[in-house]
């Protein structure tokens, strides 16, 4: 929200200076983002008097004028149509940046003539888009003055974040109301009285609802005809105040009503009333309809838009944006202006379906004050017949204004246990007051009547918030929260290290952490397992963002694929976050999902870097499940992850048959077909959730590392065993033969082939048995491998290969 010193002071009678304004807008709670000093900025651009302009003697179009700066006569050649002799115009010195082109002034030599400086225009000047002819200045402008002085353009301009519960200072004069409540001026009420129409309007309004339920869209509507009008361009004070808030000034019917939704936060709109057929008709929109908005483009409806529509058709989004078959142009003689008041949910789906951000839809979807429904036609008729001339009609109106009216109870003792601060009971009133509040009563039976604008106040607590902020959070006394204990006690749940300690190890195997939506569009959402109705968003940011999501997976997909499509086709990300089942309030987990796209490693002249493939999704599931105490030697890896992943390159990791940990594999071909990325992409997920918890006075250190001093010993072996055998099935079995002797297994070999049959496999392991009390004879590694091909054959099937 911006605004300039002098704006609000129309409505604050204050003498305070600028400093004084930006300390207390921030301690009301209005942060102050920016400020900026145009006249400080422009103020190397002078007035100058062209004392001769004559014709280039090498051009038609240029025009060499000698300029008076004030300093001396410069020579400068001008293409500027309106550049003649003795207008004043601005000056631009040697060695001074164009602020609109960004073109550094210097002297030259223009069709051999020499130039030095330059007359500009608005445009050049970042003013506006205006750049048909040089700046022209009074002639009582003083040569050698800054011209933005002689401009008005002194005005610092004040830029204020406005928190979404704020929405009364949408306006100035709602900012002037908080400055004056806290004691920096007065505020100063601005004319609210009706005017009188001269006839009857030609236009009617009426609503046109099919359903009941659907009247709340727009439940009030008010306007008014103007009859012989002139639309011309606006006063140079009204187009200053644009300007400097940055709205570009149009016509004075458009700026009346960009003025009016930033000096009393009301948006209004103003219709051509000659090219309206007919009554004007508030009403659902009918799917298909279309109509051309101001912006100049073609928004097809969904069917449950609020719009504004004559016997033609429709011709405007409620509170968005109008039509342009009815706008107002400098032809216009006759018009129709409009004030009502929008639904703020209807107004934010239509404003977020269609992609349209007005400062129309940016207010009603917030909560504009109802009763400025009323008042803020006649502001804007006798605006309109001030500026514009002509003659009123009568009001004309449908529906009747919301009941927003309520009374909240305050107990004075409240303000210190919630806000932390003892403030006197006569300023809690002084302070209500001042914000327009109505209060009887005292004590702690104090009641306050909540006005129309303020629609974000619910309870006692919102009450207590207003009269802090004013009061000062600055004068909140600094408390030292008391000592629980002499002995410091964990800061974190087991659950929060974690899911720290989650993403610690993943960045550390190379992969970049993201954080994305928690919600993705239905048609993803059903890919991986989700899509229930009772997950889907009734107010969606995004069309298409429309669904809780079931997995983390879509999001880290995507952005791979997007990382690819920007040539970074090698790439591992990876999330620690919530996915939803359901929505009930166990209905969430929280996983640390991955996944990996196109290859392993770097180009190397030694070796080339091979595809990623799902060992390497297993081996990241693995390293997060041992960094969280879980001992990988001991879980199972089976077949059964879920149907987003390859049925053939794809596994589970549990313990036990009940509790699965983690999911891994490579990533179904149709699934990055509908998700459009190309692979290899594999992926894991990990149920941080689902790892057992130390057991209660378990000791969470490192056990001591145990080293022997006898010479360990690794014997192969070479299995033959059914194709489908699985190899982790193969490795326990090694293990169980002597789980005090052998303490390492490995894979080296897999042969599949003729020789060994057409359903079988060879797999090669070597075996490391590494005694701690003894040098092993030779028969007893005789004995252990003994029960190594036993153990193998009866758990596996396997025989050892010949």
């Amino acid at each position: 929200m911006k605004l300039t010193l002098g704006w609000l002071k129309e409505h604050l009678e204050t003498d305070a200076p600028l400093d004084k304004v930006l300390e207390t807008l921030t301690a009301v709670g209005l942060e102050v983002e920016g400020v900026t000093d145009r006249a400080a900025e422009l103020a190397d651009y002078t007035v100058a008097h062209v004392i001769e302009a004559v014709q280039h003697p090498d051009a038609d179009r240029l025009r060499v004028c000698k300029v008076d700066t004030g300093n001396g006569i410069e020579q400068v050649v001008c293409g500027a149509p309106n550049a003649r002799t003795g207008m004043k115009g601005v000056f631009a010195r040697s060695g001074l940046t164009i602020p609109g082109t960004g073109l550094t002034l210097k002297p030259t030599k223009i069709r051999g003539v020499e130039s030095n400086g330059m007359l500009v225009s608005e445009r050049e000047m970042g003013m506006s888009n205006e750049h048909d002819g040089i700046i022209e200045l009074p002639a009582d402008a003083p040569v050698g003055q800054p011209f933005a002085v002689v401009m008005g353009m002194d005005d610092p301009v004040i830029e204020v974040a406005i928190t979404p519960n704020r929405q009364e200072c949408l306006g100035i004069h709602g900012i002037a109301r908080d400055l004056a409540a806290a004691g920096l001026g007065k505020l100063k009420p601005f004319n609210r009285e009706p005017v009188t129409g001269a006839f009857p309007s030609p236009i009617g309004v009426r609503f046109a609802f099919d359903d009941a339920a659907t009247a709340d869209a727009c439940p009030v509507f008010h306007g008014c005809y103007v009859r012989g009008v002139r639309n011309g361009p606006s006063p140079e004070w009204l187009q200053q105040r644009l300007r400097a808030i940055g709205l570009r000034p149009i016509s004075t019917l458009v700026d009346i009503t960009n003025f009016v939704t930033y000096d009393l936060g009301r948006p209004l709109h103003v219709f051509d009333a000659d090219k309206v057929q007919g009554d004007l008709q508030v009403r659902l929109a009918r799917a298909g309809e279309s109509f051309e908005a101001l912006d100049d483009k073609t928004y097809e409806m969904a069917g449950t838009e609020c719009v504004i529509a004559d016997d033609a058709g429709a011709h405007g989004f409620g509170g968005v944006m109008g039509g342009a078959a009815n706008g107002c142009s400098a032809e216009t003689v006759n018009v129709f202006v409009e004030s009502a008041w929008f639904d703020p949910i209807r107004t934010a789906q239509t404003g977020r379906r269609h992609g349209i951000d007005s400062d129309a839809r940016y207010r009603f979807e917030r909560g504009v004050d109802p009763e400025s429904v009323a008042w803020g036609i006649h502001v804007a008729v006798r605006l309109v017949m001030e500026l514009c001339g002509g003659e009123a009609s009568d009001i004309v109106q449908t529906g009747t204004i919301p009941d927003q009216s309520r009374t909240v109870r305050l107990r004075q003792s409240r303000i210190a246990s919630l806000g932390g601060v003892q403030v006197p009971e006569a300023e809690t009133r002084r302070i209500l007051t001042d914000l327009g509040f109505g209060v009887s009563g005292d004590g702690e039976a104090m009641q306050v009547s909540v006005p129309s604008w303020r629609i974000d106040v619910d309870g006692e607590a919102d009450l207590v918030e207003d009269v802090v902020r004013i009061f000062g959070y600055d004068r909140i006394e600094t408390v030292q929260l008391p000592r629980v204990s002499d002995v410091a006690t964990p800061s974190l749940s087991v659950g929060q290290r974690n899911v720290r300690t989650t993403r610690r190890v993943l960045a550390g195997r190379g992969m970049f952490e993201c954080v994305t939506w928690s919600f993705i569009p239905g048609a993803q959402a059903e890919l991986f397992g989700g899509g229930d109705a009772s997950l889907r968003l009734a107010n969606p940011i995004s069309a298409d963002l429309d669904c809780m999501r079931p997995s983390l997976l879509p999001n880290l997909i995507t952005a791979a694929g997007r990382n690819a499509a920007r040539g970074n086709g090698d790439i591992a990300l990876f999330e620690v976050g919530p996915q939803y089942r359901d929505d009930s309030p166990t209905g969430q987990d929280t996983l640390a999902s991955g996944v990996r796209r196109g290859r392993m490693g770097a180009r190397h002249w030694a070796s080339a870097p091979r595809a990623v493939d799902a060992f390497d999704a297993k081996a990241d599931a693995e390293a997060v499940l041992r960094s969280l105490g879980v001992d990988t030697t001991k879980v199972q890896v089976a077949r059964g992850a879920p149907e987003w992943f390859h049925p053939g390159r794809s596994g589970v990791i549990q313990l036990g048959p009940k509790l699965r940990l983690a999911q891994f594999g490579e990533v179904h071909p149709s699934i990055l077909e509908a998700l459009d990325i190309k692979g290899p992409v594999v992926a894991f997920e990990v149920f941080v959730e689902a790892i057992p918890q130390p057991k209660a006075g378990r000791k969470t250190t490192r056990p001591p590392l145990i080293v022997s001093d006898f010479q360990a010993v690794s014997r192969d072996f070479a299995f033959v065993v059914g194709r489908d055998t699985a190899v982790a099935d193969m490795i326990r079995a090694a293990r169980g033969a002597d789980k005090n002797l052998i303490t390492g297994v490995e894979i080296f070999d897999l042969y599949e082939g003729e020789n060994i049959g057409a359903d079988a496999k060879s797999v090669a392991m070597s075996v490391r048995m590494e005694p701690v009390d003894r040098t092993l004879t030779d028969e007893e590694i005789d004995a252990v491998a003994a029960r190594i091909v036993a153990n193998m054959a009866k758990t596996t099937g396997a025989t050892l290969r010949g």
